[in-house]
């Protein structure tokens, strides 16, 4: 009896540590279309528990999963049961309006996020002028649904039901005006994203080189599953004219200075996912373009699609 006890939670524990990180996009673009905007879920696979990587689109992502079959059960059930908070990196409409758009059908949850956004959320958004206050803190009367949770910069902190923990960073979007990354990890599977951001020489900081060197590690001994990381604009973009956001052209100088800490060998077919995309006449197919012909290197860019689960190189 002992043997077969013991040999049911080594099964156990070995199922437990072979899943997978999983990605679902619920809006992939960065402004223009509403109903796609900033989204990703995040959650270990076959466990139905997910953190909402910014909520720009909520309602139509979940019903476009739906369509592609991704989720077979009603949005109703995805937003209140399967999406247990949100990681909002800042306080811009395209990265939280389905947040606040579907807080009176949503269930109680945290909201994850450095102090500065949650102030915004506090003075501008949950506040009677605006909307109602859907937090725990802030302008009377206090509905209370949301629990207000100040993370600290490359402090972990878990991942309320779920098995998730995270690391969250700063990031510069048209400086001084912060937005943030998050680290999120289980077991010994990572996966990192990237709100709105700048490349450092642009925005004249450092925040991204520190990230780079942080997770420099997880990249060699191949911890790191994949990178979120925006690409707005196509090359053609003048520099001054960005507004805090990458080119295709500044995201290979970025993964130069990450090639600095690892070797240009170590980020070969690293899953790139392109985010924050702004559909503008022919620009996302100019961006493709123009990362496929200068691919320097060689790593595995990933255009995700509404609805769909990323499917990842391992």
């Amino acid at each position: 009896m002992k043997k077969i006890i013991l040999s049911f939670l080594l099964f156990s524990s070995a199922l437990s540590f072979s899943q997978k990180l999983e990605i679902i996009p619920l809006g992939i673009y960065g402004g223009g279309d509403e109903s796609n905007l900033s989204s990703y879920l995040i959650g270990v696979e076959n466990s139905n528990s997910y953190l909402a990587l910014d909520a720009g689109t909520i309602h139509s992502g979940i019903n476009k999963a739906i369509a592609e079959k991704t989720f077979n059960v009603d949005n109703s059930t995805v937003l209140k049961e399967y999406i247990k908070g949100y990681f909002i990196s800042h306080a811009h409409l395209d990265h939280l309006s389905g947040l606040i758009i579907n807080s009176p059908e949503d269930s109680s949850k945290p909201i994850y996020a450095l102090p500065f956004v949650i102030d915004i959320f506090k003075n501008n958004y949950f506040t009677n002028a605006s909307w109602s206050n859907f937090a725990n803190e802030g302008e009377k009367p206090i509905i209370g649904k949301y629990k207000y949770t100040r993370v600290k910069p490359s402090q972990s902190f878990s991942i309320e039901n779920t098995s998730l923990s995270a690391e969250v960073f700063e990031l510069s979007h048209v400086n001084p005006q912060l937005s943030s990354a998050i680290l999120v990890k289980n077991n010994d599977e990572y996966v990192l994203y990237f709100g709105d951001t700048g490349a450092d020489r642009v925005e004249k900081t450092t925040k991204l080189n520190y990230i780079w060197e942080y997770i420099s590690p997880l990249i060699i001994n191949k911890n790191l599953k994949t990178i979120l990381i925006e690409v707005s604009f196509p090359n053609s973009q003048a520099e001054n004219k960005l507004y805090g956001h990458l080119t295709p052209k500044l995201l290979n100088e970025e993964l130069g200075n990450l090639a600095a800490y690892v070797g240009a060998d170590k980020l070969k077919d690293l899953n790139i996912i392109v985010t924050h995309l702004k559909p503008s006449g022919t620009a996302i197919e100019t961006i493709k373009k123009e990362l496929a012909d200068n691919n320097l290197y060689q790593v595995n860019f990933i255009f995700p699609i509404q609805g769909q689960k990323v499917n990842l190189k391992q």
